[in-house]
């Protein structure tokens, strides 16, 4: 049977209170509807998402993450217009379900961000089916009636439950696989005599199940709580944190306090990685055997290698780390870096666009732009790569075994050549051959007792 997904991703989030629609608002680093369409499963048809406030947003995020290989299905787009309810959410997508041919439609809410891959995937091979979930307080969520023999009866909604309705547990998920036959007249059957005047989705569903058997799943809330506030979405991350770190640790990683670091969903660990307090690693990234995350360090995407050591409050956007490299403490890699193995670049270094080859050492307080230096090749201390002259970003080339002393400054465009020495406080502005001896230094004057009389005549001024 051909199944079509619907996101509803169309909602304002008023509780939220921002300028960024509810559904790309992060868990882990990745938005909330990034999750739900990451849950659905690769055979699916197709997947629509209702978008209405903020759809330019929404759109361009959609974009993002399909050029980047990030969503399982196609994806296509779909303005509700007016938003009139969710019922009216779904019926704004008759014609595109019309004309995908869909036999069911498996119905996912943008902002229920935490439901596993594999619940969608028994939605989606259902015959009829809705999720539920049990809940101490159940405060707005709509709250379902079943027969004698449990079939769904009616779905009320918290601002139409009377008081006795409202203390009932079992609430709506609002997910559901339901055949398009059945479902499509029910959705121009529905009405807007209820307390919010919008045509309700729940209704439609009800109108379903009374013509065709519709199972009530009850999963854990946890998988189907929604983001309708702060709270909500701290809550959220809390869940996924806990989830996650408990995944990795059966594999064999360590966290020293795993309440603390925060691992996005597309991040891969392998054995013996340790990863202390307050890290933050997301996007999509494997990091490999036996690396160590010192605490406070941000890594977003790339790839680090084994037994590479990030040490304390590092930030690393998109770099590559080879094995046996020594990163930080207080580095930043940029994007566009790559370090080959065993390079060590240390406290307050900054690099971007640029390649290190293996063994190179750039071990304090250097920024190194737009460059590619050879193997065993030393950076001094107060190094800059001077790579921008105001209108474009030169590259500056260093060969191997190079000695750039410290406090120089390379300006680009520029090569150095193999084994060349850089006299430290050098300004280079032209190339350098291999093997060769560059300073720009001024000679050294030394005055005898010059120092005597300085004092001497300061004194006299007084």
């Amino acid at each position: 049977m051909k199944t079509v997904a619907v996101i509803l991703a169309a909602g304002l989030g008023t509780r939220m209170k921002s300028r960024i629609p509810k559904v790309l608002h992060p868990i882990l680093g990745d938005p909330s509807l990034l999750w739900v369409l990451r849950s659905l499963p690769e055979d699916l048809a197709s997947a629509l998402v209702v978008v209405h406030h903020g759809k330019e947003q929404v759109i361009i995020a959609l974009e993002g993450w399909q050029s980047g290989n990030l969503l399982p299905c196609a994806v296509q787009v779909v303005d509700q217009g007016e938003p009139l309810g969710t019922g009216h959410a779904v019926r704004a997508c008759e014609a595109e379900l019309d004309r995908l041919g869909a036999l069911r439609v498996v119905i996912l809410s943008g902002d229920v961000p935490l439901i596993p891959r594999e619940t969608v995937a028994r939605l989606s091979a259902s015959k009829g089916l809705m999720l539920a979930m049990e809940l101490k307080d159940p405060g707005g969520y709509g709250r379902i009636q079943r027969n004698a023999d449990g079939s769904l009866a009616r779905i009320v909604e918290e601002k139409d439950a009377t008081p006795e309705e409202r203390s009932i547990s079992l609430v709506n998920g609002g997910a559901y696989a339901l055949p398009w036959a059945a479902l499509k007249p029910a959705l121009h059957r529905l009405d807007t005599r209820n307390a919010q005047g919008e045509l309700y989705l729940t209704d439609a569903v009800v109108d379903v199940a009374s013509q065709h058997p519709i199972d009530i799943g009850i999963e854990p809330a946890e998988e189907l709580a929604g983001m309708n506030s702060r709270a909500d979405q701290a809550a959220l991350q809390a869940s996924a944190q806990a989830r996650i770190n408990a995944a990795w640790m059966t594999e064999g990683v360590s966290f020293l306090q795993a309440g603390s670091a925060l691992i996005g969903p597309r991040v891969v660990l392998s054995p013996d990685v340790v990863v202390e307090p307050g890290a933050r690693v997301e996007g999509s990234i494997r990091i490999g055997p036996g690396t160590h995350i010192g605490q406070g360090s941000v890594i977003t995407g790339g790839e680090i290698g084994s037994d590479v050591s990030i040490r304390p409050y590092s930030v690393l956007e998109g770099a590559k780390v080879g094995d046996h490299s020594v990163v930080g403490p207080f580095a930043r890699l940029r994007e566009g870096t790559e370090l080959q193995a065993g390079v060590h670049v240390g406290n307050f270094v900054e690099t971007k666009q640029t390649l290190l080859r293996s063994g190179v050492k750039a071990n304090h307080l250097a920024y190194l732009g737009d460059a590619e230096v050879g193997e065993n090749t030393n950076v001094g201390a107060g190094v800059i790569f001077c790579n921008y002259d105001g209108l474009r970003k030169h590259r500056t080339r260093i060969g191997r075994d190079a000695f750039i002393g410290s406090d120089s400054q390379l300006v680009a465009p520029l090569a150095i050549g193999d084994g060349a020495v850089i006299a430290a406080g050098s300004t280079i502005t032209e190339n350098v051959p291999a093997q060769a001896l560059a300073i720009t230094r001024p000679a050294l004057t030394v005055k005898e007792a010059g120092a005597l009389r300085y004092w001497e005549k300061l004194k006299n001024r007084q």
